[in-house]
């Protein structure tokens, strides 16, 4: 009989937590999460969901600005009363995570957890042992080491301003730095981002992004390239910004959107011997870490595949039936989507279309300029153009788009590209008409 307090604890409360923790428990298995801050970790709280119920807001208003003089009138988005919806949204999320982990029968346990040996785990003074040990610590916004740092505002300080100033300065032109400037675009403030080097969003395809940031810059985003910030000063209530030569800008508000970094520090890895690097907690094909029945997941892992939630919420799925017995096999990651949430947005999954012309004896490429598709144009669309990706039997194994759904047409053909659809299947599909769907397996 097992004298642990759990079969399986994991180290966080995030999506690579719960969503594995919560079939554990239902399939029998004593479970605890360990949990310092809010219940549910970042996406919940502090991410995704709040970011979208920004995002949203700012979406409407870029669609009534294209549909002006069409039937609607173009309208700036409110920022204090976004702000005061995505707070009634979002408060109650960890009470809603709590429940679902009540469900099924697990503990949750409330302090910061130190790993003491493979099995044990110290939550502020108290010992808790467990069989398996799962790594679910999630990662945090990179810190800038530079003078006035303490000047500096992120993600989660940006998503909770109670009102927009009126000009903001972004520092990085990744995922965050391009959102955030979009939302903040759409709320009436000025906007500068920012840039270390030369490339924006430098994991997407750059044809698609040359043409967002000569977006941005049409509504009047400034982008700063190659520079760096070495110094932030306050100046009353303003910041003054400078840096390598005589560069200086002031602004009312800088947002430090340089990245993020896994949370590998304070958890007591060295203690047990746990293998990480800066890119996270290293992992076999199993998520298992250097140490027998330690494993990780999420954010924290260091891994080739996209740090998102969906692909934190497969490794957790993945454990859940690992850890149970369920499964003896490898993980085997499925196409993980992503896209950037601005207007226009760009997305993609699968073989790139840098990849595809590398290797033509691979695949094949066809592009479409769906701007012109007349369902797109019901909205005005100004932007609409996609890659698709196929193999020699006309297998879809590749997507990318910019458009305003670029997101929706990414996730309508995903299952076709995971499970291997050919034309035959595609002709058993009579979508529904008019659709963004419908529009867009009519691509394929």
């Amino acid at each position: 009989m097992n004298s642990m307090d759990f079969d399986v604890l994991f180290i966080g409360s995030g999506h690579a937590a719960f969503d594995g923790a919560v079939p554990l428990g239902l399939n029998g298995q004593k479970v605890g999460v360990v949990e310092e801050n809010l219940v549910g970790g970042t996406c919940p709280n502090y991410g995704c969901n709040a970011k979208i119920t920004l995002e949203e807001p700012a979406e409407i208003s870029h669609l009534l600005k294209q549909m002006a003089g069409r039937g609607l009138a173009a309208q700036t988005m409110n920022w204090h009363d976004t702000m005061i919806h995505k707070h009634e949204i979002i408060k109650k999320m960890p009470a809603l995570i709590e429940s679902v982990l009540a469900s099924g029968q697990v503990k949750i346990i409330r302090g910061h957890a130190r790993l003491q040996d493979a099995h044990t785990v110290i939550v502020d003074g108290q010992a808790y042992t467990a069989e398996k040990l799962v790594i679910a610590t999630g990662a945090r916004p990179h810190e800038l080491a530079i003078v006035g740092a303490e000047y500096l505002h992120d993600s989660q300080d940006f998503m909770s301003l109670a009102e927009i100033p009126a000009h903001i300065t972004i520092l990085g032109g990744g995922y965050i730095g391009m959102e955030f400037a979009t939302i903040a675009l759409a709320a009436g403030a000025q906007v500068d981002v920012i840039v270390r080097h030369e490339t924006i969003l430098a994991n997407f395809y750059q044809p698609f992004v040359t043409e967002l940031v000569a977006s941005l810059k049409a509504e009047g985003v400034r982008f700063i390239m190659d520079t760096d910030v070495e110094k932030v000063q306050a100046q009353g209530a303003n910041y003054l910004i400078s840096g390598a030569g005589d560069f200086a800008l002031e602004t009312y508000y800088v947002l430090n959107a340089t990245g993020r970094v896994p949370n590998v520090e304070n958890i007591g890895l060295d203690i047990v011997g746990v293998q990480y690097n800066a890119k996270g907690v290293v992992v076999d094909e199993f998520l298992q870490t250097s140490v027998a029945g330690i494993y990780a997941a999420g954010d924290v892992v260091d891994k080739q595949v996209p740090k998102l939630t969906p692909t934190a919420i497969f490794e957790s799925h993945y454990l859940a039936k690992l850890l149970s017995g369920e499964t003896t096999a490898p993980i085997k990651y499925p196409y993980v989507p992503t896209v950037t949430f601005t207007t226009p947005r760009i997305a993609m999954a699968g073989v790139t279309p840098d990849e595809a012309a590398a290797h033509p004896d691979v695949y094949e490429i066809t592009e479409n300029n769906v701007r012109d598709d007349w369902y797109r144009q019901v909205r005005n669309e100004n932007f609409g153009q996609n890659i698709l990706v196929f193999d020699k039997a006309h297998h879809l194994v590749g997507i990318t788009e910019i458009s305003d759904r670029a997101d929706e047409v990414v996730n309508a053909v995903l299952p076709a590209m995971e499970f291997g659809w050919g034309p035959a299947e595609f002709e058993r599909l009579p979508m529904l008409f008019p659709s963004i769907t419908a529009s867009a397996f009519g691509q394929i």
